[in-house]
């Protein structure tokens, strides 16, 4: 099972620091000669020798040109700065506001066959009415503190429900049952939003599965994450948006989905209970 949301990432440094550490090597320079030729302090390269800080495009120039492998610089920064998008944290990637990422994701849901989604917090942007959308968008705004373009970024994320209708894409979630209960938005809001939900579920793109409270678990419930195809999975933190692309950790979260989807309830038992939280909002 997986074990932490930020491996993949922080494995894709070591991986960087270690292609460093080898160019100095070769180069038969050690710490401190690689430091006096770059012009900075030994406790730089330590640093970035242990993936304790990530290099700049200008630090790996530096390094290239220190240890004479001028040839290695273009495809070491473009490693850099695949490394760097694969743990992005959400007052980053909201710097200017939200409607930006929510564009990112219709784009990526454009070119997604299958995406499958356990989520364990909120409904799925893509199931989202607007007003549900407006109040979870709106906390997240104020929570971090970010421009305010919430009626644009609702906008952004509420047009991915087009791919439920066009096009051949395909959307199997998970949900943990404790996402009917919890309040968004008030009643009307919260209701309207449990209506939408058995309303797309009838539709032949969706498979959409709960997993009770009652559940007996295989698995204990974890952070949202969503797999897009084969070769993206996306894992939703507090702080960051992790992307993973290792093959070993894909196939991990690959097996947490599907012993999760082993413990969900499809079909009539699955509306009955999207039907008992919304008697609890009357």
């Amino acid at each position: 099972m997986p074990t932490s949301p930020s491996s993949s990432a922080q494995a894709a440094r070591e991986a960087l620091a270690v292609r460093l550490s080898h160019l100095r090597r070769d180069a038969g320079l050690n710490g401190r000669e690689l430091s006096a030729r770059c012009g900075w302090h030994p406790a730089k390269t330590t640093r970035i020798q242990k993936a304790e800080a990530a290099p700049t495009d200008a630090d790996i120039r530096a390094w290239c040109e220190a240890c004479g492998a001028e040839d290695q610089v273009e495809d070491l920064i473009a490693t850099a700065r695949a490394v760097e998008s694969m743990y992005l944290e959400w007052r980053r990637l909201h710097r200017t506001g939200m409607r930006k990422v929510q564009e990112h994701f219709y784009t990526l849901h454009a070119q997604t066959r299958v995406c499958r989604s356990y989520v364990s917090n909120v409904v799925p942007g893509f199931f989202q009415t607007p007003a549900y959308a407006t109040a979870l968008m709106r906390s997240i705004t104020d929570f971090q503190g970010t421009p305010d373009d919430v009626a644009e970024a609702v906008a952004a994320r509420v047009a991915r429900s087009r791919f439920l209708y066009e096009g051949n894409h395909r959307f199997v979630v998970l949900m943990e049952e404790w996402v009917l209960r919890s309040r968004l938005g008030g009643p009307e809001t919260m209701a309207g939003q449990l209506q939408h939900l058995l309303a797309v579920m009838p539709l032949v793109s969706v498979s959409l599965g709960i997993i009770p409270f009652t559940a007996q678990r295989t698995v204990w419930p974890l952070e949202a994450f969503y797999l897009y195809d084969d070769h993206r999975g996306v894992v939703e933190t507090l702080t960051a948006e992790v992307n993973v692309t290792q093959p070993r950790e894909l196939a991990d979260y690959g097996k947490a989905f599907g012993e999760l989807s082993k413990m969900a309830v499809y079909g009539a038992p699955a509306r009955a209970l999207i039907a008992s939280a919304i008697d609890t909002l009357r």
